[in-house]
Formats: structure tokens, C-alpha cells, sequence
């Protein structure tokens, strides 16, 4: 291809493109992105071959060996990404303008908010709903540190994360906690033991596994000297780990003794060992979030107060 050849301006087409081929890389090939985008494989590989030519570049392999991105084609992605988010934003201001409840909301979770009996973020959805009917939801579960970055770069407009060394660019909202608690899996050495017999010197003496990043539960973890021998970026993943009998872990107990109630896990000195988290809804402080995301903060913080809070 003639890598001389520039893209002078970008048209609407442009963008379609853009969005048929961000939907390719996120679903990992063409045949895997035909529900999301609802068009034929063969329509989405003209589509992917026509960006390529109005580029100039080789953005992915297809083929019998499969589908993967190129240099090039991670790197388009990236600029992609920010495009489609300022169009996004762009849209969302133009509504803003016209007084018009449309356009696009991005939050994203760390917590399981949804067995959590503290949490009414469904209760949220609910209502926000009904007020702005317009507006579609992107909802995700990310990593607290990926939250954070995201709500500062503009990428996420709503994160919801537990409070812990709070960003200087962020606004917090305090929402609802959750109560943490040490578990082991079926196996492990303490899951037929007597608890009365333990003591905090023998948790400190076996593999425990903890939240990688910046979080209460690395800081508390430290806090006790627990032996890291294991790191995740999700309560998901801890679970897995803490089932498999050879590692403890903090999991709140709404998820925690689900698998209890199976016989799967079981609370490790639960009299002793314990701590809170509180969660808040953070926003970027600058620019000031536009009127979606402040009705979608304002429902969400309404949910949680109060005496019937969550009805």
C-alpha cells in the first residue's frame, strides 16, 4: 500500500467503518461480530476491506488461521476509540443544547453490586429509564485503577468503585458499603479445622490471594502481613482462586457465602478478621459532566438515601 497517501478529511462513511471494524476487534473476527453488528460476514469484510483501502493501511489477518490485528491495526483502534468517544461526547453536547435527553451513558462497576443488598443500581437503571428513554447504557465491570483512568480521560462517565486514596481529578459520591470477610475453599487445610484453634500467626503462614491494584483489599492484606501468593484483578477470579482450597481470601459476604451456603467455602476467624467498604460514584471534576450523566448521578444518589431507599 502507498504509505504516502493521507486521509484529508473524515466523512460519515468514515465513521461507519470505524465502528464495524472497533465491533470486529472486540468480538475477536468477523463471523464472532455478525450478531453485534446484525449485517452478513461477507458484508462486514467489505466493510473492514473498504476502510483498509480508504486508509492505506493492513489493519487485520482473516483467514484460515484466523483473525487478529496488525501493528497497524491496533494502533487505528486506539485513534478509533477516542474518535468514536468524542463523537459520542459531541452528540451528547449538541442534545445538551437542544435540550433533548439523547445520546449515550458509559459506567462502568468493580463490586457485585448485583447480590449485594446495599446496592440499588438496578432500582437506578429503573427509574433513569423512565426519565430519559432516549439515552442508551453502556455498562461494564472494570478494575478500580481502570475505572479511575477512564473517568479522568473522558472514556467513562460514571465509575462506581470502593473509596480508597480518592483522586485530586475525580468528585466522589458516597453510595453503600459491603462487609469483607477472610474465606478458604473446600480443601484447604483450615476448611475442616476448629477455628477456636487458629490465630492470625497461622493465616499469616499459608498462600492468600488479593486484588492487584490500588484497592482496600491490597492495603488491608498488607496491613495483616498476609503471604501474597496469588493476584487478581476481579472478585470473580478470587472466588475461582479461593475454591480451588489453596489460597484465603476477602470476598464480601453477599458473594462470599453464596458458595457457603454449597458447602464451597467457609469464613476463616470471621469474629477477627473483617473490615467495610464503603463505595461512591466518581465523576472527572473538569469539564463539568452534561445533563444525562448529572440526571443518571442524581437518580443514582436518590436510590441510596433515605429511609426507602431502593423501592
Amino acid at each position: 500500500m502507498n504509505r504516502h497517501s493521507q486521509v484529508k478529511h473524515i466523512a460519515d462513511a468514515d465513521l461507519k467503518l470505524l465502528r464495524v471494524f472497533k465491533a470486529v476487534a472486540e468480538s475477536g473476527g468477523l463471523a464472532a461480530a455478525e450478531t453485534e453488528l446484525n449485517i452478513g460476514k461477507s458484508t462486514i469484510s467489505k466493510y473492514i476491506a473498504d476502510l483498509e483501502l480508504r486508509l492505506d493501511l493492513k489493519l487485520c489477518n482473516r483467514g484460515p488461521a484466523g483473525f487478529s490485528l496488525t501493528d497497524d491495526g491496533e494502533k487505528v483502534l486506539r485513534s478509533a476509540d477516542g474518535l468514536l468517544a468524542s463523537v459520542t461526547d459531541f452528540r451528547a453536547q449538541v442534545n445538551e443544547i437542544k435540550q433533548q435527553l439523547a445520546g449515550t451513558i458509559r459506567i462502568a462497576l468493580f463490586d457485585q453490586c448485583a447480590s449485594n443488598p446495599e446496592a440499588f443500581v438496578p432500582g437506578t437503571i429503573r427509574e433513569f429509564n423512565k426519565a430519559a428513554p432516549a439515552v442508551e447504557i453502556e455498562l461494564s465491570l472494570e478494575p478500580p485503577n481502570v475505572i479511575e483512568t477512564k473517568v479522568i480521560g473522558g472514556e467513562l462517565d460514571i465509575g462506581i468503585l470502593a473509596l480508597h486514596r480518592p483522586s485530586p481529578s475525580l468528585d466522589y459520591m458516597p453510595l453503600y458499603g459491603e462487609n469483607m470477610f477472610l474465606y478458604c475453599g473446600k480443601g484447604h487445610p483450615f476448611f475442616d479445622s476448629d477455628q477456636a484453634s487458629l490465630g492470625l500467626p497461622d493465616v499469616q503462614s499459608v498462600n492468600y490471594a488479593g486484588i492487584r491494584v490500588n484497592s482496600p483489599n491490597l492495603h488491608v492484606g498488607q496491613k495483616l502481613g498476609f503471604r501474597r501468593a496469588a493476584k487478581v484483578q476481579n472478585e470473580q477470579a478470587l472466588a475461582i482462586l479461593i475454591m480451588s482450597g489453596s489460597y484465603l481470601g476477602f470476598l464480601p459476604d453477599h458473594l462470599g457465602d453464596l458458595f457457603v451456603g454449597h458447602g464451597l467455602m467457609k469464613k476463616v476467624l470471621p469474629e477477627e478478621i473483617f473490615y467495610r467498604s464503603q463505595f461512591a460514584a466518581v465523576t472527572r471534576k473538569r469539564p463539568a459532566v452534561n445533563r444525562i450523566t448529572k440526571l443518571f448521578l442524581d437518580t443514582l444518589v436518590a436510590s441510596h438515601s433515605g429511609p426507602d431507599a431502593g423501592d
